[in-house]
This record gives structure tokens, sequence and C-alpha cells, in this order.
């Protein structure tokens, strides 16, 4: 059993406050087959209630993360309806060790996003 967890928040760079309300969805990644195993919403933080991925369901492997970051842009009122420069970011990551804890943020702005492994 692993005793690691995926957990992740979102900051808002251009407002300089936390990202509420950004859906985010998580999958699995073998070769080019995708498995959606996890949704949530930041809550008012811009954190997940809870991790992503704990437990025995959090294995080594290869994971990506897409953050629907065009609807809370649109949402916020930082971007209108036509195509956006920034809509879902997709952030694929390995875990080469299930024991640990990966914590994998994102901070947005209407036209840049960063991420790291935090802790």
């Amino acid at each position: 059993m692993s005793g690691g967890r995926l957990t992740t928040h979102v900051l808002d760079t251009a407002r300089g406050k936390p990202a509420a309300g950004v859906k985010i969805a998580l999958y699995r990644v073998s070769g080019n087959s995708h498995r959606k195993i996890a949704e949530t919403v930041t809550n008012a933080d811009g954190r997940t209630d809870a991790p992503m991925l704990t437990g025995k369901d959090f294995t080594e492997g290869t994971y990506e993360l897409v953050f629907f970051a065009g609807d809370y842009l649109r949402t916020t009122g930082q971007a209108g309806e036509g195509v956006l420069f920034l809509d879902q970011i997709p952030i694929r990551f390995g875990v080469p060790d299930a024991g640990q804890h990966y914590h994998v943020p994102l901070l947005i702005s209407p036209f840049a996003y960063s991420t790291y492994r935090g802790s």
C-alpha cells in the first residue's frame, strides 16, 4: 500500500489570489491511452478539498492533470468568448515513487502559466 498522495492548487497570478472554481481532471497515461481517474473543482482557497489521488490507487507511472483554465478566465472576466490563448492546460508528469507526496500546482494568467513540484 502506498503512503503517497497527489495534491494540487491553482493561483491566479494576474489577480494575485487563489483561483476558485477551476475544474481539474486527472488522467492515468499509458502510451497513447488516457484514462480519467478523478475530477474535482478548486475551493475558495484555490485548493482541492481532498488529494486528487492517495493510498493504493496512487501508483508509480505517468499522470496528466488537465486544468480548465479557459472556463475560469471567462468566469472572472479575464477572457472573452472567442478563441483563448490558454484554455485547457495539460501538465503531464511522472511518479517514480508512489510513497512520496507529489504536489503539482498551477500558476495562471490569461497569457502565461507555470508549474513546479511543490511540497
